[in-house]
């Protein structure tokens, strides 16, 4: 399901922090092990992984602590992680060396180009958005990720019965979130609104603080239909 020829709008700004030696050394000796170029053409899991097993895609990983987490909580599905900043991108590779986790590989790319022409129809188990950014400012909503378009386009690369989660610190845009995905007519909700927060997603060091100064975190899961 390609998406309109029109020059993207991006869902995230290049911005010019500070990539510290040690995620340095990891993304110029480690990228290369547990990463993936980006180059149009559908990936073959099996052959990525090394094994036949549950595929699942995140979106925009940040640090990678949440990401490392479920990947080693979860050794039975294989996961793969979309990035674009190289200090996160840099981080996550140190963790994934160091607790040895074979079952994540990780794309230096943007997440649109990567589901439109890396990723198979109806191939991923699940998919995760935690926390994307917000872009508060009214003028910047039309930079957002979940945008009807994006959220077609993921859907397709769901298999049946796969899931989407995804995960906001602002209400505003859970609420968003939540009619996007409910308007999409191959999803269903698997709550009757918001969901509470599954046991496979673990509390990120932000998140705690946040909670402690009231601010509320809303999850978002829908199924393939």
């Amino acid at each position: 399901m390609p998406l309109s020829p029109h020059p993207p709008i991006r869902s995230f700004v290049l911005r010019q922090g500070r990539v510290s030696n040690a995620q340095r050394r990891a993304v110029d000796t480690l990228l290369e092990v547990y990463g993936i170029p980006y180059a149009p053409g559908v990936l073959d899991f099996e052959r990525v992984f090394g094994r036949h097993a549950p595929t699942l895609l995140e979106i925009g990983f940040g640090m990678g602590e949440t990401t490392a987490a479920i990947a080693q909580a979860q050794p039975q599905n294989n996961y793969l992680g979309i990035e674009v900043h190289t200090p996160g991108v840099g981080a996550l590779l140190k963790l994934i060396a160091e607790r040895g986790l074979s079952n994540l590989r990780i794309i230096q790319h943007d997440a649109v180009e990567v589901l439109e022409y890396m990723i198979a129809p109806a191939s991923l188990a699940g998919a995760h958005v935690f926390f994307p950014d917000p872009w508060p400012k009214k003028r910047h909503h039309k930079r957002r990720l979940i945008q009807p378009d994006f959220v077609a386009l993921l859907a397709s690369r769901l298999a049946p019965g796969a899931y989407v989660h995804a995960a906001t610190d602002w209400q505003e845009y859970a609420d968003q979130i939540l009619a996007v995905f409910g308007s999409e007519a191959s999803l269903r909700n698997t709550e009757s609104g918001f969901a509470p927060r599954p046991e496979y997603r673990p509390l990120t060091k932000f998140e705690h603080r946040g909670l402690k100064l009231g601010h509320g975190v809303w999850d978002i899961i829908f199924r393939r239909t």
